[in-house]
């Protein structure tokens, strides 16, 4: 496994793969790895001939400052778990690498940016947009791996390449949990072994949710989950929205949409946490 932080060598590299006719899947990450992350590897060890992972805590989409330093690193953790994966190249670059000088570009992803994570985190997506387009530029891969958790930046994700004409077949891939069901996030680490068991209610209440949808209207389903949480003391929803899985809007009737997604965002202590749930598909 090379691990790279230029990226003139990891553009010489990637030159190298593509005139031997290989195909080049990324995975591009934060660290702090996890399970989740290396189910996203495996996926595309199978399904390409070269398998690209990078490490980069893109400055650019944290609205608050104290997220961005209390952001857990752990690069030597990281690049173990990657080798053990069978992960072939590491893009780990420096902030001055992957920004030499201010990127002042402006994104409109219209009404997919301005709900639920655009509402309450201003400007964070406009800043995972400028990074994840520099990394598809670098990295230029045939497919890009991303998990549905982050939903709404799949969704994001998706209309940039769409509007950059970009050649990169965007893979979906489900959400890994723990076993309490808590969805995998970097961001667990950062929980006490306490506040860890009492996060599992957000999945448990979300599930739940799903068995008995067709028996209530969308807001009182919405209310209950709330309130269900925020019986929880170290938890505070910050938002839970059912929406069109496509448009990101939010619908009022179980009958307004094909595709329904349940997203929302949970303070545990001074940790946030996102998940979603699927009801109708």
């Amino acid at each position: 496994m090379k691990i790279i932080s230029k990226i003139a060598d990891l553009k010489a590299i990637i030159s190298e793969q593509k005139k031997e006719g290989k195909t080049i899947g990324f995975v591009p990450t934060m660290g702090a790895l996890h399970s989740g992350h290396i189910s996203l590897v495996e996926q595309c060890r199978a399904e390409n001939d070269v398998t690209v992972a990078s490490i980069f805590v893109n400055p650019t989409q944290f609205n608050d400052k104290n997220d961005l330093k209390n952001y857990p690193r752990t690069p030597e953790k990281d690049y173990e778990m990657l080798r053990v994966a069978g992960c072939d190249i590491v893009f780990s670059p420096e902030v001055d690498e992957m920004y030499p000088e201010p990127d002042t570009r402006k994104f409109n992803f219209g009404t997919l940016e301005t709900v639920m994570e655009g509402r309450f985190r201003p400007g964070h997506f406009n800043g995972v947009a400028q990074v994840v387009s520099k990394l598809f530029d670098m990295v230029d891969s045939h497919r890009a791996y991303f998990g549905e958790k982050d939903f709404q930046q799949v969704a994001v994700i998706k209309n940039m390449v769409e509007q950059l004409q970009s050649g990169v077949k965007i893979v979906v891939c489900p959400t890994v949990r723990e076993e309490s069901g808590l969805a995998k996030s970097s961001r667990n680490e950062l929980l006490s072994p306490k506040e860890r068991k009492k996060a599992a209610l957000i999945s448990k209440t979300l599930f739940e949710s799903r068995t008995f949808a067709s028996e209530m209207s969308v807001g009182a389903l919405k209310d209950q989950v709330i309130r269900q949480i925020n019986a929880e003391s170290a938890l505070e929803v910050e938002y839970f929205e059912i929406v069109d899985g496509n448009t990101l809007q939010a619908i009022y009737n179980w009958e307004d949409a094909s595709y329904i997604v349940g997203c929302i965002a949970v303070f545990c202590g001074k940790v946030r946490l996102i998940d979603n749930i699927t009801y109708k598909r």
